[in-house]
């Protein structure tokens, strides 16, 4: 079975409830960091214009304490940016629970889900409220679709009719494709601070993949099974999984050269050194140039990329090379590659890469969940709520 998508109804002058994920980072006067979740939302709500649907946006922001309002946490900003880039009134409205009037070209976003009581512990009350203010309910939110939330999964039990937006659409067919009979060679890289959370998609990627790369804590982690790594970021206690990891698969790439600081600061002195050579008062910030050198010939040979989590601290310019080599290597590859994680969705602004992968993924838990092998609980509701099937994809693994 199929998800319904909202290019299989009729949406004109009906109320649409579109669930989009616009949490991106903002900076403390207020200025939006990086504003690829928002673009990459941007089709379903021109299509709803478009249509002549009555649109309600919904989103949530940060991590706020249920039942508190916080102005940091407001989508005020959010809201004014998208009327500029839509060129469309954008209101937004606090509150919203029991009615909503709208005025013509006008679009009402709720202000931050997560304000109402009950939204991260799904109450059904609430679910039937969010469901309440809409004739459609569109699922649109691909990054918290792994999340049982009131307003990605409970309302869609509610909801007159659900549907998925374009955005979780397309996502879903982008990550099937390195599922369902991809190219050979398959590259994979894995970056992050800790192994013991990507245990299980290491271990599923190494199936997978002809090479699976590894980068910054991951890294680290393992490279401490034989090596001192000095003050380097690792897991102590996730040892035993790299290790259980190293001994299972040959094709797993760990660094085997350096650049190491002495403190995450643009002034620390940097140096480049092998792995068995590093100092007690010394920590790993990045790949050295021979490690970039054999993961740039692996890369060149691919013909499916796969690529979550930086190698290094790219924050700071004197660590950013391994990971703006490795970017922009993928970019110029012929590959199909795929991109996911809020770090590495950050690297690809950073390093203005936006338009050369080939699919750009929105979601951090949702998409290792889905690389994983797990449902996606929104996902699945969708399926289980809907109408009638749609055929936009088959064999659809969530």
């Amino acid at each position: 079975m199929s998800i319904l998508s909202i290019l299989d109804i009729d949406i004109k002058n009906k109320i649409l409830l579109i669930r989009s994920d616009l949490n991106v980072p903002i900076d403390p006067q207020g200025n939006i960091i990086s504003d690829i979740r928002i673009r990459l939302s941007l089709p379903t709500i021109k299509y709803a214009i478009s249509k002549g649907a009555k649109i309600i946006i919904a989103s949530h922001l940060g991590r706020p304490i249920e039942g508190k309002y916080n102005n940091i946490f407001s989508l005020k900003n959010i809201s004014q940016y998208l009327e500029k880039i839509l060129n469309y009134k954008v209101k937004l409205q606090k509150d919203y629970l029991n009615k909503l009037n709208f005025k013509k070209n006008e679009i009402i976003m709720l202000e931050n889900v997560r304000f109402n009581i009950g939204e991260k512990n799904n109450n059904e009350e609430l679910s039937k409220k969010y469901a309440s203010l809409c004739d459609i309910f569109v699922m649109d939110a691909f990054a918290t679709s792994h999340r049982k939330h009131s307003s990605t999964y409970g309302v869609i039990k509610y909801a007159n009719k659900s549907c998925a937006g374009l955005l979780l659409i397309n996502e879903l067919n982008n990550l099937n494709k390195i599922f369902k009979k991809p190219n050979h060679p398959i590259i994979s890289i894995v970056g992050g601070s800790k192994i013991s959370t990507k245990f299980n998609v290491l271990n599923k990627l190494a199936k997978l993949s002809d090479n699976i790369i590894v980068g910054g804590g991951i890294a680290n982690t393992f490279l401490a099974i034989n090596n001192n790594i000095g003050q380097s970021l690792y897991e102590p206690n996730a040892l035993i999984l790299a290790k259980k990891l190293k001994e299972k698969y040959n094709n797993i790439i760990i660094p085997i050269d350096c650049k190491v600081g002495t403190s995450f600061s643009k002034n620390t002195s940097v140096k480049t050194k092998k792995i068995n050579n590093i100092s007690f008062n010394e920590m790993i910030m990045d790949i050295g140039e021979n490690t970039i050198k054999i993961i740039i010939d692996i890369l060149h040979k691919a013909k499916t990329i796969l690529w979550n989590g930086p190698v290094g601290v790219f924050e700071l310019i004197k660590f950013s090379e391994g990971t703006k080599i490795i970017a922009n290597t993928i970019a110029d590859s012929d590959a199909f590659s795929i991109a996911g994680g809020g770090d590495t969705l950050a690297a690809i602004e950073l390093f203005n890469l936006f338009n050369k992968i080939s699919y750009i993924s929105t979601g951090g838990g949702s998409f290792l969940n889905f690389v994983e092998g797990k449902k996606l609980p929104s996902v699945s509701m969708l399926k289980k709520y809907q109408n009638i099937n749609s055929i936009h994809f088959d064999n659809l693994k969530n």
